[in-house]
């Protein structure tokens, strides 16, 4: 069994103790451009590539295993500096994101076209529109966190002004609630519907139940998306209402997210590789204004990864990520399009890492009734 510290942390403490921030050493990015280049002369799809076709020296496997480390444990983040995107052209940026990753975990896919590496950049989409999703535009994001042990984003390209990255302790956050609000915080542990955005598998409904907090005895986690919450409201009849006292927690969650006592802001530089865990951090992002010139853009690159040493879930969060066990492969977004490739990728890098993974099945509990 897995011993997990995360602890609650405050925006003051983030921008003091900078444990959480690391460089790059020399000696660990020519780790990675040797690396690169291997694969290079390697040039197999991105789902064929196996850790030793990215083969990392000494220093460069320990940087990674000190920022996954990092994300398990007090803060739920890091943010690892220097990797040299400035002379690695957008392909290498990529075959070499994917090939550090496969030396973390198992990749996830993330959308409705089933995508294992997305591209976070404005290409015109709304939002706030019906399963819209906020990382294909230039909005402010609401508050949430992504469907998996640990998302990163490579910072490629930053934008002319804004898209700075906010980043609030869960664990803070409710632990204000039961201080401020008791009878508000006990609401979250009951059952919240969210739709998935167009994104789910084809043989699973439109919308899953999973509880903001989870009933995990031991380890804190805590899921919130309120633009998904309120989709299911909108577009879902049969989805239960929500009550006047869950929408009020709901408000007085936001209202505590974005109290500056709690959201820690930062700004991504290129070659920034920021890395949460999303049970015990919440994430999002300021608007953002571009350059003109195409090559300038806003461009960070996502990754979600189930990672070996990651915390056990919450057992009432079995019907949206799949497996609540400690260190297994779960959550993503499946999507329509997941391919056999993608499959056997699956089964190949959960086997080197050492990751149970079981076999899946679409897990649709009933209706909770008030």
């Amino acid at each position: 069994m897995h011993t997990f510290r995360p602890v609650p942390w405050f925006a003051a403490d983030a921008q003091t103790e900078t444990s959480w921030v690391q460089q790059l050493s020399a000696n660990e990015v020519a780790g990675f451009d040797a690396a690169l280049a291997h694969a290079k002369t390697v040039g197999r799809p991105l789902l064929e590539m196996v850790p030793d076709d990215f083969p990392l020296n000494a220093a460069a496997r320990g940087a990674l295993k000190r920022a996954i480390d990092t994300t398990q444990g007090r803060w739920g983040m890091c943010l690892l500096k220097g990797l040299p995107v400035d002379r690695w052209s957008e392909d290498d940026t990529r075959l070499a994101y994917w090939g550090l990753g496969l030396h973390c975990g198992v990749a996830r896919t993330q959308n409705r076209a089933s995508d294992i590496l997305n591209d976070v950049r404005d290409v015109g989409s709304v939002y706030k529109a019906t399963n819209g999703r906020g990382y294909n535009t230039n909005a402010s994001l609401d508050f949430h966190m992504d469907s998996c042990d640990v998302v990163g984003l490579l910072c490629r390209r930053a934008a002319r002004h804004g898209g700075e990255s906010k980043v609030v302790s869960s664990i803070a956050v409710f632990d204000e609630m039961k201080r401020v609000r008791p009878d508000l915080a006990e609401l979250l542990r009951g059952p919240f519907y969210f739709s998935y955005q167009g994104a789910q598998d084809p043989a699973q409904p439109p919308y899953y139940c999973c509880p903001i907090i989870g009933n995990h005895s031991d380890c804190f986690a805590m899921r919130t998306n309120r633009k998904n919450i309120v989709a299911a409201q909108n577009d879902f009849a049969d989805v239960p209402r929500l009550s006047d006292a869950q929408n009020a927690a709901l408000d007085l969650l936001d209202e505590l997210m974005t109290d500056p006592r709690f959201c820690f802001s930062m700004s991504l530089e290129p070659g920034d590789l920021q890395l949460l865990n999303n049970y015990v951090t919440i994430h999002s992002r300021t608007s953002f204004d571009d350059f003109d010139e195409p090559d300038k853009k806003r461009h960070l690159l996502r990754l979600w990864l189930a990672i070996p040493d990651a915390q056990p879930l919450p057992p009432n969060w079995l019907e949206y990520f799949g497996d609540v066990r400690a260190g297994a492969v779960r959550g993503g977004l499946r999507g329509s399009h997941r391919s056999s490739a993608f499959e056997a990728y699956e089964a190949r890098q959960a086997a080197l890492m050492g990751m149970a993974l079981r076999e899946w099945a679409p897990v649709a509990l009933p209706l909770a009734t008030a």
